[in-house]
């Protein structure tokens, strides 16, 4: 598995491998898996070379957590990266209030309280070193900090606002007490990674679908200043919640709810130029992102060890140079999108 050795503007050097693997489907996101499948899925994701993992308290409310520290428990400290988030604090609640009724499945009966401040975030770490069995993480990630999560702008800003006069500096001090080798944001959205960019000492991003083979806006600002400033980027959500993976067929998932029409027709054109150079879309889906050089790796979901083999088969399709120049001109590609010549 290729790695991508990232230097942190703090001075940390990160070794990813550029497929990563992210433990939501295994914190029991849509539906339960049995602890043996997750443990086998994991196996399958380390004997295939991945060694970069990035969870979160939310995912399956703690679940995803320590089911990594099950797997990780014996492992060498220096021979995987480990990313978790804050912004979330557990709760224990009655099973009726807890978060995620509907999306997480089988979970401890807690219900999130979102916490950006400075005691919030230290909360946050102490809770995941346990839950996780380690005595350091790679990255930590300020979690959801976006308008999707929090509805508007405002409620958004405000959160912003005490991250910046609170929760950053917990960050900081830990980043310099090398608990953390660098932090950034795990969002849905580029335009708040551009404000924490332009107004704290950030390392790297978790970007969640938006810098992908169907949205590239982020290369208007926010990538330029990434590359000005030597900012990493985790891209999550290549397949755009499914599309990108799926093709363009009714119920297709884009962003967490079915496609408009506006969607299906542009990724029907996206895939009519794969189709002419015979690759497939999800291939093309999983490797446009990494041609940017601040891109560290690409993280997709992996619910069973079929998932994963066929994940690093996707990473692993060798692409015609010419099918990025004819998506470019047919206007699909944003134009100033890095792609092989």
């Amino acid at each position: 598995m290729k790695k991508r050795n990232f230097r942190a503007p703090s001075g940390e050097t990160i070794s990813f491998t550029e497929l990563g693997f992210g433990t939501a489907p295994i914190g029991n996101l849509y539906r339960a898996v049995d602890p043996e499948e997750a443990q086998r899925t994991l196996d399958a994701a380390w004997k295939a070379g991945i060694r970069y993992y990035d969870t979160a308290p939310l995912y399956g409310l703690g679940l995803s957590e320590t089911r990594l520290n099950r797997f990780l428990f014996g492992k060498k400290r220096k021979d995987y990266v480990l990313s978790t988030k804050v912004g979330r604090l557990l709760e224990v609640c009655d099973p009726k209030q807890r978060t995620g009724i509907g999306k997480f499945f089988d979970t401890p009966s807690r219900r999130e309280i979102y916490d950006y401040s400075y005691d919030g975030f230290m909360r946050s770490i102490e809770f995941s070193l346990e839950r996780l069995g380690v005595d350091s993480i790679d990255v930590i990630f300020i979690h959801d900090v976006d308008v999707f999560n929090h509805k508007t702008v405002a409620a958004r800003d405000a959160h912003v606002k005490t991250i910046l006069n609170s929760g950053i500096k917990a960050l900081e001090k830990l980043r310099s007490e090398k608990v953390i080798k660098a932090f950034g944001a795990g969002v849905n959205e580029w335009e708040v990674c551009e404000i924490l960019t332009r107004n704290s000492d950030v390392d790297i991003f978790l970007l969640a679908g938006r810098y992908t083979l169907l949205e590239q806006d982020s290369l208007n600002s926010f990538l330029p200043l990434c590359e000005e400033r030597g900012i990493g980027i985790v891209l999550g959500g290549p397949y755009n919640s499914g599309i990108l993976a799926t093709g363009p067929k009714p119920g297709a998932w884009y962003n967490y709810d079915p496609a408009p029409k506006a969607i299906l027709e542009r990724v029907a054109k996206i895939e009519a130029v794969c189709k002419r150079h015979k690759v497939k879309l999800a291939q093309a889906a999983l490797r446009f992102p990494l041609h940017h050089r601040n891109v560290v790796s690409v993280i997709p979901g992996g619910v069973s060890p079929k998932e994963v083999a066929l994940n690093v088969a996707t990473m692993d399709a060798k692409l015609p140079k010419t099918l990025w120049k004819d998506l470019k001109a047919e206007g699909l590609l944003h134009a100033d999108a890095p792609v092989p010549r």
